[in-house]
């Protein structure tokens, strides 16, 4: 990965409709070889996939609930079970497995307080945890999808 990657990557994560020749000219190449860097990226996994982001106000799932999981079952089987649980739900975003107090941390997009606690139902339904503990974002300061490349 050199300083083209980097800048070429810059460019796409915050707007990966461009055309290659208007992405090419900001980072000073040809179009062919910035071509050729964007399929390998793509190929090798670095580009992992292009999407749009969508305004959750304008899909009516304004309200970002994040829910802290505490359980006693510390095993593959109940680990597999509860992710494939949650891959059923469309309402749940993120998805990590913690270090620390909290065992796992859901980030869940809903309407309102109603759709969550609906879903909150349907969840408890279908795992056994210890604890469930959800807090409600207020506002959303800073949200980003732009990873930092000073790193590579």
């Amino acid at each position: 990965m050199d300083k083209f990657d980097k800048k070429i990557l810059n460019i796409l994560q915050k707007n990966c409709t461009l055309p290659v020749s208007q992405i090419a000219e900001k980072v000073g190449l040809s179009t062919t070889p910035c071509w050729r860097r964007i399929q390998a990226m793509e190929k090798s996994g670095v580009i992992k996939s292009r999407v749009a982001i969508i305004d959750p106000e304008k899909l009516n799932v304004g309200l970002t609930v994040f829910v802290m999981v505490k359980t006693n079952q510390h095993n593959p089987d109940w680990l597999d079970k509860f992710s494939k649980t949650t891959s059923e739900f469309p309402e749940i975003m993120e998805f990590y497995r913690l270090s620390g107090e909290v065992d796992y941390l859901l980030r869940i997009v809903v309407p309102d307080m109603k759709a969550f606690d609906q879903f909150y139902k349907r969840l408890i339904a279908q795992a056994d945890f210890s604890d469930i503990n959800s807090s409600f974002a207020m506002e959303e300061i800073k949200y980003t999808t732009c990873l930092p490349l000073e790193y590579i």
